[in-house]
């Protein structure tokens, strides 16, 4: 297993050594490859493709940044988690630019998308939880969708824009957001 894991970080360091350089759709396994005197046999032993690779990087760094501090419910554990995955993100916002534009079938936005799908909707259950009981506790689908989309939109137009705002401003303006929402939802359900 150890073996293993030291193939595929190389693998995946030259992925990103070679995306300083060049465009996602223009890096060919053989290339990644040469970067670290591996053969593609060894490649297509680990990985389907290049993007399934893209995937594994996400999977094991930013897997095991969100989940040190994953089971934490106070508030501000929380929002330590989410200044963690902040900072991971921009500490590494070179590759997941680019990651973010690879757009199609197999696309990093879609991975990342399904991973943060059931977060979000368990979080929602979680707050819900506080306004009605566990048995009346339901999520639709749109609302997950919705508020997923939301989420991976914001991380993209900050980590694509030209003057990438620094991850503590970026979730400054986040939390923020959150806050007044907040607000606005408790004055709406104190009307009722």
């Amino acid at each position: 297993m150890a073996d293993s894991n030291i193939t595929k970080k190389a693998l995946a360091e030259s992925l990103k050594e070679i995306m300083n350089s060049t465009q996602f759709d223009k890096i060919t396994v053989a290339q990644i490859c040469d970067g670290c005197d591996m053969n593609r046999k060894s490649f297509y032993y680990h990985f389907k493709d290049k993007y399934d690779l893209v995937n594994w990087i996400f999977d094991t760094e930013f897997i095991k940044v969100a989940s040190e501090r994953s089971s934490k419910e106070t508030y501000e554990e929380r929002i330590g988690l989410i200044a963690n995955i902040c900072n991971y993100f921009y500490d590494n916002r070179e590759f997941y630019q680019k990651a973010l534009l690879i757009k199609g079938q197999n696309s990093f936005s879609d991975h990342f998308c399904e991973y943060i799908q059931p977060l979000v909707k368990n979080r929602i259950l979680f707050l819900m939880q506080e306004f009605v009981s566990i048995d009346e506790a339901k999520v639709d689908e749109f609302t997950v969708d919705f508020l997923t989309d939301a989420i991976l939109c914001a991380i993209e137009r900050w980590l694509l824009s030209n003057e990438c705002m620094k991850a503590d401003e970026f979730l400054e303006k986040i939390m923020g957001l959150i806050r007044t929402a907040i607000i606005i939802m408790q004055q709406e359900l104190n009307v009722e």
